[in-house]
């Protein structure tokens, strides 16, 4: 029987399909045990040949994931950002390349990390109240999981710089329309919708999807992989740097922060 490292990274398995559960009360963010936690589930639903396709949403009614603890990065040491830049690239990168069919079912705010483990999916279903965001520059940091490369190649390059660079929020019917998510539902029935459609991909042959899969991947995994690695790079020179202190900072103070840009 599959199970996980962690009581933060949840796993049911239903017939062919994992259910993977983020509950890490109150916001179901992301830290140093629920990461790796993440990763090594991916790698043993890899392993079990009766696992055809990944459901993953977040517990509760509010939260999909806000992302990381920001907790994590009061102090700018870089040493931790270095850490949580790899912790997220390698759950991530790991759910990326799942070998079924990813979907995630976004039930409520996909925040920051919350939004790059959604976009690491292959399909997205987001309930009708749900917003998503990459409010990382807003607290001096940039998103390392993904975000810059996974958010441009769905929805190009102009949307990408508006939600990145202006830090706007996307609800769902928007995110509809740019082609964030492929489904909008109404409150409460993204797992069902979810889940219907993982037992869909179950009735194919899973040999074919891993192969289709790996053949529609061919054209990003030309370009994102360096982008990848350039993203935690940058994330991680960000600690060296006033802006970054004063950012983090200023959210978890309940301020508005005062740029030095430095």
């Amino acid at each position: 029987m599959t199970t996980s490292t962690s009581d933060k990274v949840k796993v049911e398995v239903r017939g062919h399909t994992a259910l993977v559960t983020i509950d890490n009360p109150g916001a179901n963010t992301w830290d140093t045990e629920s990461l790796p936690a993440l990763r090594d589930l991916v790698e043993k639903l890899n392993a079990d040949k009766s696992i055809y396709a990944l459901v993953l949403t977040g517990a509760g009614d509010k939260f999909f994931s806000a992302g990381a603890d920001l907790k994590l990065f009061a102090d700018g040491d870089p040493k931790v950002a270095e850490d949580m830049g790899n912790f997220f690239g390698q759950a991530f990168e790991t759910l990326a390349d799942f070998r079924g069919v990813s979907i995630a079912a976004v039930n409520g705010f996909a925040m920051g990390g919350g939004l790059e483990v959604a976009m690491a999916c292959d399909i997205r279903i987001a309930e009708e109240q749900a917003q998503m965001a990459l409010p990382e520059a807003k607290v001096g940091l940039l998103p390392c999981a993904g975000g810059t490369q996974r958010l441009t190649q769905l929805v190009g390059e102009g949307w990408a710089k508006r939600v990145i660079l202006c830090g706007e929020r996307i609800k769902a019917a928007k995110a509809l329309e740019i082609g964030l998510v492929e489904e909008v539902v109404p409150t409460g029935e993204s797992l069902d919708r979810a889940l219907a459609l993982a037992e869909q991909a179950a009735q194919q042959s899973p040999i074919a999807v891993t192969f289709c899969k790996q053949l529609i991947h061919t054209a990003r995994d030309a370009t994102i992989p360096q982008g990848l690695v350039d993203e935690r790079t940058k994330f991680v020179e960000l600690f060296s740097t006033e802006d970054q202190r004063e950012g983090v900072n200023a959210f978890l103070e309940k301020r508005a922060p005062e740029w030095k840009n430095a």
